[in-house]
């Protein structure tokens, strides 16, 4: 396959609905042929196929004179629209754009071995686990998500042309985070999975969703026949057994019941499986749930438990994932990207495990403004409650009152923990400091919330800001 590639639209019909049947009306020639197809005015190159999205702030159809400007030789539309080129008419551009751009690409997913993972979190250490082991196994691996882009899951014209790429690349595999927007925004539309993994459901994105049984049917609708035929599922989780019982594809569980022996430090976690003492350089005892998954998809996709073993023994520290920041000041330094109650309680607990009853947990976090706002009280909550010193601080704040943000977190802590000290600081970096300055030996101190994150949104802002760095500065260490 080759990403320049150039071909009728009678043709892309024609693949489109074979695969994936929808009424259309092409208005003008079907010979004309297109080379990309796009739903960005900015990424409109000539002979491109334009898709006109309805958007929440913006109507591409009133872009459509911008695209032709740009190069674009047909439309694809919800509305015909009064200017002289071919269009294809759809009742919904969102939804069909990724079949139009899959049959385009050739249907890429077809010709890779391609992995979901899909949760409230876990997504990315799982992802990077499972692409480490892949790798191990001898095939060429990329893993897409968080880490790889501005949208965890890209949009489908985007993706289906990176899977494209890929394919000119050799890569063989290719393992990638699912959103609960990706499937409500239909992202993955024209894509099929070998299968999908679930790590778990948490409150998040309520105010996208509006309830959780909205989130969770987004997140349960990637386990369907139109999407894979296998699901990897969390069951430890109710909502993975959920999925199991009432979903049509098959469904293989992983649960910790599954392995003996479990230990972690700030910079690793232990377990036996099977026969095998498994070590993964990810600390955090909640990451051999995320290993398990892995292990669980990678069984299933016929890999050697040698080559599972070797391959999470290779596997690298995952950015911003219970990351530790290595320094000689006698307290270790953790840096998270726990940003929902759950996530904040699983990091705080796995702090806990690391330095026991005699030592302290320090915790320095935020809220991120324009976001879900119930959440924040229930953080509070969860900081005072295993922490022993917390700092509420900023985390992308945008347009809201970073003080008021504070505050909605702070009213949350109310009578729990007691005995904890609790302090606010705005400025984020000031906050690091207070906590690393106030830790002792022995302690663990926790900065959560924006983990790989290389800045900071303050209103219309956008300004650098590295936890990391911020730690090793601070502490004079040496990257």
């Amino acid at each position: 396959m080759n990403t320049k590639r150039s071909t009728s639209i009678g043709a892309v019909l024609s693949a489109a609905c074979g695969r994936k049947g929808f009424e259309y009306e092409l208005i003008g020639d079907d010979k004309i042929v297109i080379t990309d197809v796009t739903h960005s005015t900015a990424a409109v190159l000539p002979g491109a196929l334009f898709v006109c999205v309805t958007g929440e702030n913006v109507d591409g159809h009133e872009l459509a004179q911008r695209a032709i400007d740009a190069g674009a030789v047909a439309l694809l539309v919800e509305r015909r629209l009064p200017l002289d080129i071919p269009q294809i008419v759809v009742a919904d551009t969102r939804k069909t754009q990724g079949t139009i751009a899959a049959a385009f690409w050739g249907f890429p997913s077809d010709d890779l071995l391609l992995i979901a993972v899909t949760g409230t979190n876990g997504k990315t250490t799982t992802s990077h686990l499972l692409g480490s082991i892949l790798r191990q196994h001898g095939l060429r691996t990329e893993v897409m998500g968080t880490l790889s882009g501005s949208r965890t899951t890209p949009e489908s014209t985007d993706l289906q042309r990176q899977l494209a790429q890929f394919i000119d690349r050799n890569v063989q595999a290719v393992v990638m985070e699912v959103t609960s927007h990706a499937m409500v925004l239909h992202r993955v539309e024209g894509t099929h999975f070998a299968l999908a993994i679930f790590t778990n459901l948490t409150p998040e994105h309520l105010d996208f969703h509006g309830t959780m049984e909205r989130y969770f049917a987004a997140k349960a609708s990637l386990f369907t026949s139109s999407y894979t035929s296998v699901g990897i599922v969390n069951y430890d989780d109710v909502h993975g057994r959920l999925i199991a019982d009432t979903h049509e594809i098959q469904c293989l569980p992983f649960s910790l019941h599954d392995v003996q022996n479990i230990s972690a430090s700030a910079s690793s976690h232990e377990f036996t499986w099977k026969t095998h003492q498994v070590k993964v350089n990810v600390g955090g005892k909640f990451n051999v749930s995320n290993s398990l998954a892995a292990v669980t998809a990678a069984v299933q996709l016929g890999v050697s438990e040698t080559d599972i073993v070797a391959g999470l023994a290779a596997a690298e520290t995952v950015p911003g994932r219970f990351e530790q920041v290595r320094a000689s000041s006698g307290f270790d330094v953790v840096v998270d990207y726990a940003h929902t109650p759950d996530a904040l309680q699983r990091v705080l607990l796995a702090a806990r495990d690391v330095v026991g009853v005699k030592h302290r947990v320090l915790v320095v976090f935020g809220c991120g403004g324009d976001r879900d706002s119930e959440k924040r009280p229930h953080m509070g909550a969860i900081a005072a409650k295993f922490a022993d010193y917390v700092v509420v601080t900023s985390d992308n704040p945008r347009s809201e009152s970073p003080a008021a943000i504070a505050q909605n977190i702070i009213d949350g802590i109310g009578t729990h923990g007691a005995n904890t000290i609790v302090k606010t600081e705005i400025d984020r970096r000031l906050a690091i400091q207070l906590a690393l300055n106030s830790a002792k030996s022995g302690d663990i101190v926790v900065i959560a919330g924006k983990g790989h994150e290389k800045n900071q949104t303050i209103g219309n802002n956008v300004l650098p800001f590295d936890d990391v760095a911020i730690v090793r500065e601070i502490l004079g260490v040496v990257a």
